[in-house]
C-alpha cells in the first residue's frame, strides 16, 4: 500500500519515547512516527502513482500543524482496539487531504469525512490505560509542514518527498 504521510519533527518523536513505558502493555507500539494524510492504494506502476500525486499535490501550500494532546479509536474501523495516538490540529492538512480524496478515492471509514489527522502510538490493550493517556497533560508541539512524504507501506520506507507549497 501506498500512501502520502506528514513527516514529524524531532520533537514529536522525543514525546512519543518519553509516553513509551506507557505504552509497553499494547500489543503493538510504533517505532516510526509519521502522520498517514492519504492512503493511495497499491500501484503496479509506481512512478505514475507518484505522478497522479504530484499533480493532485499542485499548488499546495505550507500548512501548520500541531500535536494537541493524547487520544484514541475506541473502535477503531481496521486492526486491534483501542489506538493511542496524538492529535494533530491542521485545517491546512485536512484541506490537502480533500483535495487527494478528489484524485483517490476515499476509504469508507478512513478517510473523506472520518479522516482524523493524527500519529499512532500503539494499539491493542487495555482501554483503561487508554483512558489514563488520555487524562495526561502535554505540551502542545507546533510546526509547518513543508514536506511530505510518498510512503511505501509495504517496505515501511519513504519511496520520495514532495516539497510545499507544490
Amino acid at each position: 500500500m501506498y500512501s502520502v504521510n506528514v513527516p514529524v519533527p524531532g520533537r514529536v518523536r522525543t514525546l512519543a519515547n518519553e509516553l513509551y513505558p506507557e505504552l509497553v502493555g499494547f500489543e503493538t507500539v510504533r517505532e516510526e512516527h509519521s502522520c498517514l494524510l492519504k492512503r493511495l492504494g497499491e500501484a503496479d506502476h509506481v512512478a505514475q502513482l507518484q505522478h497522479r500525486t504530484h499533480r493532485a499535490l499542485e499548488g499546495a501550500p505550507a500548512v501548520e500543524a500541531q500535536i494537541t494532546g493524547i487520544d484514541y479509536f475506541a473502535e477503531p474501523p481496521l486492526g486491534s482496539a483501542p489506538v493511542v495516538y496524538l492529535a494533530v490540529e491542521s485545517p491546512g492538512l485536512e484541506a490537502i487531504h480533500r483535495d487527494l480524496t478528489e484524485t483517490f478515492e476515499a476509504v469508507s471509514g478512513l478517510e473523506g469525512d472520518a479522516y482524523v489527522p493524527h500519529v499512532t502510538l500503539a494499539r491493542g490493550g487495555d482501554m483503561a490505560a487508554a483512558k489514563r493517556l488520555t487524562e495526561r497533560d502535554i505540551e502542545p508541539i507546533t510546526w509547518t509542514v513543508s514536506e511530505l512524504e510518498f510512503w511505501d507501506g509495504t517496505y515501511r520506507l519513504p519511496v520520495s518527498r514532495v516539497s510545499l507549497p507544490a
